[in-house]
């Protein structure tokens, strides 16, 4: 059933939040507010060195000093062997497992060494003083391009290039079709740049906290902030030498994620420390740990040369990618190789893409995980190619909008994605009417995101008094619990407010993938609508009983069961309440479960513009307005649509021009704080217009496609356009921070 309309009562409207009240007097429960009883604390000590062997540790004094229960290192972790893949999502356990424990060498200053676990933080604190690391320093090198340079320090024996040399290029992707020599001969204008852009964080307010309870004849537990409980489970199992039934993950309220909380860092610690001690233990990450040891998004550099005729007709894409994955392989690096161009039909392309690895902490998944660098340097690359053809940069990118029955340069067809239905919404919107002053400008881009589906569970139970309770398994970032309690109002068709909503256990519900990849609406849709789909079908089933009719003459509307028509009999509605008040004496408690591998996802396009102000005496950037419109299939609940369309543009703008990790000639990161780690604040931001187009998914109940990770590929681009038409002046560089700016202008 594809329910389209705009007519329904429930979704589709902006219905009050479930964790509203929770959120905003304090009572929601995150991570660090758990306790237990007997509870004690862990801390880990981090490597001051970017690069070294691990040579000795000893723990004795450590161990020795009063109050501390609990000492561990690496060697109290599994050892898996570095040449056996053990892939998990887009991630490799191997990596996540050093990143929780280092083994053979420390990677980068931040990364762990030992633990302990003491009867307060401030013991926990002076034991790690008493150990004693014996490192052998190593060179180190941070910046990507480094690492590729002849000569660089090596981070990896096992890394051999083509030849069989060392080499920190732990993976090369290639992506072609068509003849590029011939593209390029075929062009009118070509334009060839190189850029960089700075690794960032994803600036998530709450850091990582646990408490663990290890049980040795029972279910081991695990509380903590994450996004996919089952991922906790599953990686805290493995790494700590555990089976997995042996341990329930319970899923706290998050503070924000944005993928960074797609992997874990201290679970499988607290869990050894608490098997050690037979106690419960809490750990939490500092801010400068959480800077300093956890992943952010990638740096990258790149190269591209474009190629187009006089009309706008795009004919040839040639460069490559290279992309920062951190101290070991696993860069996002193939969505820039592939979704930068997902929007535009691209006859001839070669693009490589390069994964490098450094000394810093592996990078992890921040919203749309290499889609907004990639799109930055190709959208950019676009508008100065209108601006050399005198083409406004909006019809250039029409003019080469990929049909839904047209591949894209890596083979797979996009689809119904709304290129064109979105730029129109953004051109026609009374932003584009503004007038521009001095020193004004204004930049457009637009942007591709693919989505994804997964394994997804849900179960919906009816309450004695008529209420039900819909349980999922993804933890909500995005408003997810909303968007549920909507489907089953509505299916049901009974008040919102008799619906409640609840993230599950690993106990308690199917196993669920993580949240991310603006999947959980989409995939949670489909398994809590075919679950109301059963609980109805029960339903009509008991009514069809008590009137003693077959259940396909029952019809279910308007949250009761009705004679499907005169011939069914002339039988008054039974509604929900009353049904479930008969529950007992009609067969007993009514729900419905479902866990399956949700399809049919489609990815979408969003369309951005903005306006910026440029002091050319300081070279500050003020944002004046921002207009973003995407594609979002269809809004169960408006409002959460609205929050991510503004969310991503936030982040983006923070992205732009002033997020950087900043190191020092020693590999130790100088701004692991929020004071001097620069993100936007609430004066930074003007109000940011979001649009949404819908065009529904065919293949979801409810058209859902996805909306979270879209809304932050285009602003990188969008703001670098509406610079360069502000100022003359292009920058290829991120973040465009005002001494960069500056400079630009003096030059």
């Amino acid at each position: 059933m594809n329910d389209m309309s705009h007519d329904n009562k429930w979704v589709g409207q902006r219905t009050p939040r479930p964790d509203g009240v929770e959120k905003v007097t304090g009572s929601a429960q995150y991570a660090a507010d758990f306790s237990m009883p007997g509870m004690v604390w862990g801390k880990v000590l981090r490597s001051p060195h970017a690069h070294a062997l691990i040579k000795k540790i000893d723990t004795s004094k450590a161990e020795a000093l009063q109050g501390v229960v609990a000492v561990m290192t690496g060697d109290d972790l599994p050892l898996l062997p570095l040449d056996v893949p053990l892939p998990q999502g887009p991630n490799d356990i191997r990596w996540i497992a050093r990143g929780c424990m280092a083994r053979e060498k420390i990677l980068y200053t931040g990364h762990p060494v030992a633990a302990v676990a003491a009867t307060s933080q401030a013991v926990a604190i002076e034991a790690l003083a008493l150990i004693e690391v014996d490192y052998e320093v190593l060179p180190h090198v941070i910046d990507p391009d480094e690492a590729m340079a002849p000569g660089a320090p090596i981070l990896h024996d096992w890394l051999k290039s083509e030849d069989g040399g060392p080499t920190n290029i732990s993976n090369v992707m290639t992506v072609k079709t068509g003849d590029v020599a011939q593209g390029f001969a075929d062009a009118d204008v070509v334009v060839e740049r190189s850029f960089k852009s700075a690794s960032v964080h994803q600036g998530y307010i709450e850091p990582q906290a646990c408490i663990v309870s290890y049980k040795p004849n029972a279910q081991s537990t695990v509380w903590s902030s994450s996004q996919g409980q089952f991922m906790v489970r599953g990686l805290t199992a493995i790494i700590a030498g555990m089976a997995t039934g042996d341990i329930k993950a319970i899923p706290a309220e998050i503070g924000g994620g944005f993928g960074g909380k797609t992997i874990i860092y201290l679970e499988p610690v607290a869990m050894v420390l608490s098997k050690k001690c037979a106690r419960p233990v809490k750990m939490q990450n500092t801010r400068e740990e959480v800077f300093m040891s956890t992943g952010g998004g990638a740096g990258m550099s790149a190269h591209l040369k474009v190629g187009a005729t006089k009309d706008g007709k795009l004919t040839a894409v040639e460069g490559a990618y290279n992309f920062q994955a951190g101290c070991y392989p696993g860069s996002p690096v193939g969505r820039a190789c592939h979704f930068s161009f997902s929007c535009y039909d691209i006859p001839n392309a070669d693009v490589k893409g390069l994964d490098i690895v450094s000394n810093r902490p592996n990078v992890t998944a921040y919203r749309a995980p290499g889609a907004p660098q990639g799109n930055y340097v190709f959208e950019a690359i676009l508008d100065e190619i209108a601006e050399k053809l005198g083409m406004d940069p909006w019809e250039l990118r029409l003019r080469n909008a990929l049909a839904a029955d047209k591949p894209t340069i890596y083979g797979a067809k996009i689809g119904e994605a709304g290129i064109q239905e979105c730029i129109d919404s953004v051109r026609n919107h009374p932003n584009a009417k503004a007038e521009l002053g001095p020193n004004q400008g204004r930049g457009i881009a637009i942007g591709y995101w693919g989505n994804a589906g997964g394994e997804s569970s849900a179960q919906l139970n009816i309450n004695e008094d008529g209420t039900a309770l819909v349980v999922t398994g993804h933890p909500d970032i995005g408003g997810s619990r909303a968007a549920m309690v909507n489907i089953v109002a509505e299916k049901l068709g009974i008040d919102y407010r008799k619906v409640n909503a609840q993230i599950g256990d690993t106990n308690n519900v199917g196993i669920s993938a993580v949240t991310g990849g603006s999947r959980v609406t989409f995939a949670s849709g489909i398994v809590v609508d075919e679950a109301t789909d059963q609980v109805i079908s029960t339903l009509k089933e008991r009514a069809a009983a008590i009137w003693g009719i077959e259940a396909d003459a029952v019809d279910w509307r308007d949250g009761a069961a009705h004679p499907a028509g005169p011939n069914a009999g002339g039988f008054d509605p039974l509604t929900l309440p009353e049904l479930a008040g008969k529950m007992e004496a009609t067969g007993g408690p009514i729900m419905a479960a479902v866990s399956k591998n949700t399809k049919g996802h489609m990815g979408v396009v969003g369309a951005h513009m903005v306006d910026v102000e440029v002091d050319p005496e300081t070279g500050q950037v003020t944002i004046l307005r921002y207009t973003a419109s995407q594609d979002v299939g269809r809004a169960i609940h408006p409002s959460y649509v609205e929050g991510q369309i503004q969310g991503g543009v936030a982040q983006g703008v923070g992205w732009a021009l002033n997020e950087e990790f900043i190191y020092d000639k020693n590999g130790r990161l100088e701004n692991a704080g929020f004071l001097d780690y620069r993100m936007p604040v609430a004066s930074d931001l003007p109000s940011i217009d979001a649009v949404m187009v819908e065009i529904p998914n065919p293949d979801h109940p409810y058209g859902v496609k996805g909306v979270g990770e879209i809304p932050l590929v285009p602003p990188l681009a969008a703001i670098a356009n509406a610079i360069a038409d502000a100022t003359g002046k292009r920058l290829y560089e991120l973040p465009m921070s005002p001494p960069k700016v500056l400079k630009a202008l003096s030059d």
